[in-house]
């Protein structure tokens, strides 16, 4: 699986090799790093993947580091591997936007599954926001009139009302409306609503 690559980061060698061992015998690219700094100085966000990470280490905790991964908008999923006494700690990662914590020791067919689960979000997440760049794409496309049209349409007011609105004729909202249609490549105007809808929900803040 040379597109997705797990990365290890644990201060832990023998925990890193360990569980690189199984990742590749398992088919996966894999990644490792003796520390949180490490990682997030190395990385390159538009590689995709997952990463294992450990709640416990020096300099900068598995916590800290999901909050930095945060701060910088890189959407990469990450597994906690925690002991009993960090579990707190993991279920404040979870808060603050892990995929999943596994508690030690750890079964080799949990830490699979996960990773698995894993990618399958990370693939969800890059395909969304894919859907999201083009739709705003397109809306950029749009000349002022054309989006100025596009949001009474969407409102649900219809050529006429739009046309007295801005004082323009009732065939020249019709051009730009088809307009509107072609560059946002909406078949109907139920789809063009629902882009622009999506478009917002992803805008505003959790």
């Amino acid at each position: 699986m040379p597109d997705k690559t797990v990365f290890v980061v644990d201060d832990d060698e023998g925990v890193r090799k360990a569980l690189s061992f199984l990742l590749r015998t398992a088919g996966y690219t894999v990644d490792t790093f003796a520390s949180a700094v490490d990682f997030l100085s190395q990385y390159d966000p538009a590689r995709r993947g997952c990463v294992v990470l450990d709640v416990r280490m020096p300099r900068m905790t598995g916590l800290q580091m999901q909050q930095q991964l945060n701060s910088r908008g890189w959407r990469i999923p990450t597994i906690f591997i925690t002991g009993h006494g960090s579990i707190p700690i993991a279920i404040d990662a979870l808060r603050a936007g892990a995929f999943e914590f596994l508690e030690k020791p750890l079964r080799e067919d949990h830490l699979l599954e996960s990773v698995e689960r894993a990618f399958e979000q990370d693939e969800a997440v890059r395909r969304r926001s894919a859907a999201l760049e083009e739709i705003a794409n397109r809306i950029n496309s749009l000349t002022p009139r054309q989006h100025e049209i596009m949001r009474l349409v969407v409102d649900g007011e219809p050529n006429k009302a739009i046309a007295q609105r801005l004082d323009i004729s009732f065939r020249t909202v019709e051009i730009h409306r088809a307009r509107v249609m072609e560059k946002m490549q909406a078949r109907s105007l139920s789809d063009l609503v629902r882009m622009v809808i999506t478009l917002e929900s992803a805008a505003k803040p959790n």
